[in-house]
């Protein structure tokens, strides 16, 4: 014998409901693997994209200080990327051999003292000057520690880099305690920010590296730091908290 469906309606449901649901769980993996390709390609072609356009930066920069006869695309039908950045890699480590002998030295002295005898060109090069010297010395303090200032308001804090403590005659103009150098970089652009001096008791230091800070601030917080890192940060808000705490009067009854 034949059975006959007493619930036509219920099964034609389950069916379009079944339908659905197999379409959702498919456009639910295509856009997975959308996000999972992305995530992937994307970092990959920003990269390449400003590691291509710093190459040709640089070479613009550098050829026209090569004669024609010398470079590649004259004898090939086509430019070869990054010659101009290999050719100011050899001319700046050249640069720097000389530089360290008694001759280059003299030769770096005289030009010093030609520049520091113009009115306009003397200020920007002497500053220039302190900032590459303070970047890229071996036992430079700039920008070594992180920690935490109590800015823009009271209860909210935010990352600092630490550089060189105040010098001069500012030492004497500061309030008495010991002050530091904080710059306090802006989201997601960090070449912007604030400078500004602070007694180091109002600072809280904190126990991670200046990549994991600049990663931090440039993803707004997005990207927290790995493991031992996120514990020490953690420990570090608990003592602000702490600090805020031990800030507040006391009421009297």
């Amino acid at each position: 014998m034949i059975e006959i469906n007493e619930k036509p309606g219920e099964t034609m449901a389950a069916d379009a409901e079944r339908l659905l649901a197999s379409q959702t769980s498919a456009a639910g993996r295509i856009r997975n693997y959308f996000l999972t390709g992305l995530v992937v390609a994307g970092p990959l072609l920003i990269t390449a994209y400003l590691s291509w356009s710093f190459i040709n930066w640089v070479d613009d920069l550098v050829r026209p200080f090569i004669p024609a006869a010398y470079r590649p695309e004259t004898y090939l039908p086509w430019p070869i990327p990054g010659t101009g950045l290999v050719i100011a890699f050899f001319a700046l480590t050249l640069l720097g051999f000389l530089t360290a002998n008694l001759v280059g030295r003299t030769l770096v002295e005289l030009g010093e003292g030609v520049l520091n005898r113009m009115p306009i060109v003397r200020p920007v090069y002497k500053t220039m000057k302190q900032i590459f010297e303070t970047l890229f010395s071996k036992d430079g303090s700039s920008f070594r520690k992180v920690a935490l200032a109590e800015f823009p308001a009271p209860g909210m804090w935010s990352l600092v880099f630490l550089s060189q403590p105040p010098g001069g005659d500012l030492v004497s103009k500061l309030p008495e305690g010991e002050h530091v150098s904080c710059f306090l970089p802006c989201t997601p652009n960090p070449t912007t920010g604030f400078f500004f001096y602070v007694k180091r008791t109002d600072l809280i230091e904190l126990d991670i590296s200046v990549e994991n800070a600049m990663t931090l601030l440039i993803s707004a917080g997005m990207v927290q730091p790995d493991g031992d890192a996120q514990k020490k940060l953690a420990g570090m808000a608990a003592s602000a908290k702490a600090l805020q705490a031990a800030k507040k009067p006391i009421a009297v009854e």
